[in-house]
């Protein structure tokens, strides 16, 4: 039996709409059958083309051909654009440089450097360079003898021991001043001011206190009395007894529980 036939229509469907299902269905089954079928065809058959054909094709015909080709043009290249210039490198350039160098550039430097730079550069050394380096040492001596040795004999070590003794002096001048400054305030200041606190502030605090006390606690009993006449004494919760611990006769607190009797208990 159709399964699709034997489910209900969707709400909202027509009987008209439910009748002309099928046919479309049907007729959509026979034009894409035919499509799937030829596609299923093509596409076998271009497996079959590709795997007994065109790769063996390519395998043994394009790619060797290929091969020769790039070979080809690689020695092309190679015999356009190299080989012309190693060959003229190999059998021209380089005999002709090394027949240069040997037969005339290493003769005219040996020449130029026995007969022109090696005279030279002994004439300068002798003539210029030592003469030049004996003048400046000289010249350094006669500074040091005549200039910086006076200089520093008779200006910079008396202005140096001058001034080591001025900053021992200014140390000793400061380190009085300041136990003078500190045995004046000691004086003047520390003394005074502990006479005043020995004998002056602490009676006068002990006697402040004294009084101070007496008329706190008058004050305060005189507000409670004013208190109480104006507003009258306020009541008084009972004192409740704290909580019995578990299976104690004696309460949580300090202050242990009362007992009760049987006979209390009864009553």
């Amino acid at each position: 039996m159709n399964t699709e036939m034997s489910q209900p229509t969707p709400g909202g469907e027509g009987c008209l709409v439910g009748a002309l299902r099928i046919p479309v269905k049907i007729v959509a089954l026979l034009v894409v059958l035919p499509v799937r079928v030829v596609w299923d065809l093509l596409t076998a058959l271009g497996r079959l083309l590709h795997r007994y054909v065109l790769a063996p094709l390519f395998t043994h015909v394009v790619e060797p051909v290929l091969r020769a080709l790039g070979w080809l043009v690689t020695t092309l290249v190679k015999l356009v654009c190299v080989w012309p210039w190693v060959g003229l490198w190999r059998y021209l350039l380089r005999p002709v440089g090394s027949w240069l160098y040997v037969h005339l550039l290493a003769p005219v430097g040996r020449v130029l450097y026995v007969y022109v730079l090696r005279p030279s550069a002994l004439v300068t050394w002798r003539y210029v360079l030592v003469p030049a380096g004996r003048a400046l040492i000289r010249l350094a001596e006669a500074v040091y003898r005549c200039l910086l040795r006076p200089l520093h004999r008779y200006v910079l070590a008396p202005l140096g021991k001058a001034v080591a003794w001025a900053w021992h002096v200014a140390g000793l001048i400061t380190a009085a001043l300041w136990r003078a400054f500190k045995w004046s305030g000691r004086i003047l200041i520390g003394w005074p001011a502990t006479q005043v606190y020995r004998y002056l502030l602490t009676p006068v605090g002990h006697l402040v206190r004294a009084v101070w006390r007496p008329v706190r606690d008058t004050a305060r009993e005189v507000r409670a009395e004013v208190r109480r006449a104006l507003f009258g004494t306020p009541p008084v919760e009972p004192t409740r007894s704290r909580a019995r611990t578990l299976g104690s006769t004696t309460a949580a607190g300090n202050t242990p529980a009362p007992e009760i009797s049987l006979h209390e208990r009864q009553g």
